[in-house]
């Protein structure tokens, strides 16, 4: 099981590939679409990227309530394994 910190690493990597956001500026505390300027179109690609990457499933209403990388984080590591 992955630890946070390993979470935000894969999570910045995603953001990245996706965005183009360099994955220094992606960390816990970011907005996704106030700080990272993640638009709805990119946001459920990374939320599928997330899926993929960990083995986890995010339901809409979920992921909806991901606004913050902290909130993906969270997510990712509760319903991981």
């Amino acid at each position: 099981m992955a630890d946070n910190a390993q979470v935000l690493s894969d999570i910045a990597d995603i953001v990245n590939d996706i965005t183009g956001v360099d994955q220094a500026e992606v960390t816990a505390e970011k907005s996704f679409t106030d700080d990272l300027d993640v638009d709805s179109l990119s946001m459920v690609e990374i939320v599928y990227a997330c899926e993929e990457k960990f083995g986890v499933e995010i339901p809409d209403d979920k992921s909806k309530d991901l606004k913050t990388v902290q909130d993906a984080i969270d997510f990712v590591t509760a319903n991981q394994g």
